[in-house]
């Protein structure tokens, strides 16, 4: 379940109120797992428009308290973002902090984005992660929402070199944007080349998609179809999640 967190000290739509932020970050954790959600992953979502990369001190320091107040309040495993793409400032965090595991946008090859051209962390992550002796999980996304890949690497290729190269504990398959339908079929590739990997959901996941779409995903990552109205701005509403819950333990359940 995705705790999107407000816009952090020194964002651009920061309102200069964090301990509001940090209270509205909990209390979505608490409904999350209340709800039965599994894990958590924590962003700074609406810290856009995002560092292509290297994120200030202050989005360190910010996400820094807002994990380790998610840490005391929840029992469950929590995972860092750290947008656009700072895979060493999300490795820090979560080391410091206890975190489980963090996701990295693009891991392998390079994307065009909304913040120009992004190259992929692999090396970087894996040596840093290396270097703290962090027992973090990476988390990488294939082919990442919000962004066009360069060069003609396949689906299969990229999904490959996260793994086989990039060293990567788990891959995401997204839609387009944040809340997009993912394409069941992208998800059968991904999982058919690198069979003994986790493959994730990364959006468009909701009771309607998740019976479908968890027929060639390991979970998913859910936020926008968790909140009021299915609003990604609104708080998490805990009888979505309870829906959803019902939805994926009914497709388990059902399944030969």
């Amino acid at each position: 379940g995705m705790v999107h967190l407000g816009p952090l000290p020194g964002s651009p739509r920061d309102s200069g109120d964090f301990t509001a932020v940090l209270r509205r970050a909990v209390e979505d954790a608490r409904t999350l797992e209340e709800g039965g959600i599994d894990a958590l992953m924590v962003e700074n979502f609406f810290d856009a428009p995002f560092y292509k990369a290297g994120v200030p001190s202050v989005t360190v320091a910010a996400m820094t308290a807002t994990v380790l107040a998610i840490r005391d309040a929840v029992a469950i495993p929590v995972g860092v973002n750290v947008l656009r793409n700072d895979a060493c400032a999300a490795m820090s965090i979560a080391h410091v902090c206890g975190a489980a595991f963090i996701r990295c946008n693009v891991y392998v090859g390079a994307a065009i984005t909304d913040q120009g051209i992004i190259e992929g962390a692999a090396r970087t992550a894996i040596l840093y992660r290396r270097e703290l002796s962090a027992d973090v999980a990476i988390w990488a996304d294939v082919f990442v929402k919000h962004a066009a890949q360069l060069g003609t690497s396949t689906l299969e290729d990229a999904a490959k070199d996260a793994v086989l190269r990039g060293l990567a504990d788990a891959l995401i398959v997204s839609g387009a944007a944040t809340g997009a339908a993912t394409d069941p079929e992208m998800a059968r590739r991904v999982k058919a080349v690198v069979p003994g990997t986790p493959v994730l959901i990364g959006s468009g996941f909701d009771v309607q998609t998740a019976p479908t779409l968890l027929a060639h995903a390991d979970g998913a990552i859910v936020g926008t179809s968790l909140k009021r109205e299915g609003s990604v701005a609104e708080p998490v509403d805990a009888e979505r999640v309870r829906a959803l819950r019902s939805a994926m333990e009914m497709t388990r359940f059902c399944s030969p």
